[in-house]
């Protein structure tokens, strides 16, 4: 039973390697259309082969909108976030299975959203102004849609460490936490991300 188990898993292992890519193929441009039409962020990355089954991925967003913006309802998922990561691929790189160890550091001003995981529950009742940094490991899938094409799925868990000032929700509220901290332990990362390969 455990010999069927081991074949099973390496026949998975094998069969995603088909259709695999060129060896030159080095350099992806992409975006993760997940941030981008859950939390409405442009964002773009890069990924560049470091070796035959290493890549360094850096992607970032940037949310320049406030949503309402009135004096009533100052509600805004205004932020900018960079994140790096190391990607070791099972098969070759941009194909297949990958984990990947990922950083994070990014700038916020956010208000009117609820946010139990981040700020506790009502949080939608305030405005959180400061800066996130942390980490962690992920996991993700690369299918080829075409020789230049590929659509990707991340998922990752780690640390977070949140350090902000906290305001009530209306326009120029008044400040009600200075140099509030925490520390965040869960999800830190996920992505369906289209990917362009250039070289």
């Amino acid at each position: 039973m455990k010999k069927l188990y081991m074949i099973s898993v390496l026949t998975l292992v094998l069969l995603s390697c088909v259709g695999s890519l060129k060896a030159q193929d080095r350099f992806a441009v992409k975006t993760n259309l997940l941030y981008g039409g859950v939390a409405r962020t442009p964002n773009l990355g890069v990924e560049i082969g470091l070796a035959p089954r290493w890549t360094l991925e850096v992607s970032g967003g940037y949310n320049p909108f406030n949503l309402q913006g009135s004096d009533s309802d100052n509600k805004k998922l205004v932020h900018w976030a960079a994140m790096p990561e190391f990607r070791y691929w099972t098969c070759q790189r941009f194909n297949g299975h990958f984990v990947g160890v990922h950083g994070l550091y990014g700038n916020y001003n956010i208000g009117g959203h609820n946010l139990p995981l981040l700020f506790g529950n009502g949080s939608d009742a305030y405005r959180y102004e400061g800066h996130v940094a942390g980490g962690g490991v992920s996991y993700g899938y690369s299918i080829l849609l075409g020789r230049r094409w590929n659509v990707e799925f991340t998922v990752g868990v780690g640390v977070l460490y949140l350090n902000y000032d906290r305001y009530e929700c209306p326009k120029c509220g008044q400040k009600v936490e200075s140099d509030a901290r925490q520390l965040f332990f869960g999800p830190t990362k996920a992505g369906i991300t289209i990917s362009f390969l250039l070289f």
